[in-house]
């Protein structure tokens, strides 16, 4: 069975030995996604634009691989305040909101950046 994996770009996938996605078969996963803004840019602001971008990082890798939010079957949110989860929520659903995947949000004490809200980790089946 084949193994292809895929980069964002993050500082943190080579200094900490990680792919952003990876796909085994019909399996892809994304690893815990960020919502790290492109160069020079500052981090977003709001929950539901830190959990956008999260988003177009995370799709970006999943059709690098093959695969679409279309096929995403888990998602798994990490969220720093539980004020920000209705925001949060509501980018999900415009996200995958086609997919319906199963879905957990957990608050957490704290994400690597403190400027970060919300972290995303994602499962997908593509059968093609």
């Amino acid at each position: 069975m084949s193994r292809r994996q895929v980069e964002s770009g993050s500082p943190y996938e080579k200094l900490y030995g990680f792919s952003r996605g990876l796909r085994r078969g019909s399996r892809v996963e994304v690893a815990g996604t960020a919502p790290i803004p492109p160069a020079g840019q500052p981090v977003a602001a709001s929950a539901y634009d830190q959990m956008m971008r999260c988003g177009e990082i995370t799709i970006r890798a999943l059709e690098q691989l093959g695969s679409s939010a279309d096929d995403v079957v888990r998602t798994r949110m990490f969220i720093t305040d539980p004020t920000d989860a209705d925001e949060v929520g509501r980018a999900h659903g415009e996200l995958f909101g086609v997919a319906r995947p199963v879905a957990t949000m957990v608050v957490v004490a704290g994400l690597l950046d403190p400027e970060w809200k919300v972290e995303l980790e994602v499962e997908a089946v593509a059968d093609r």
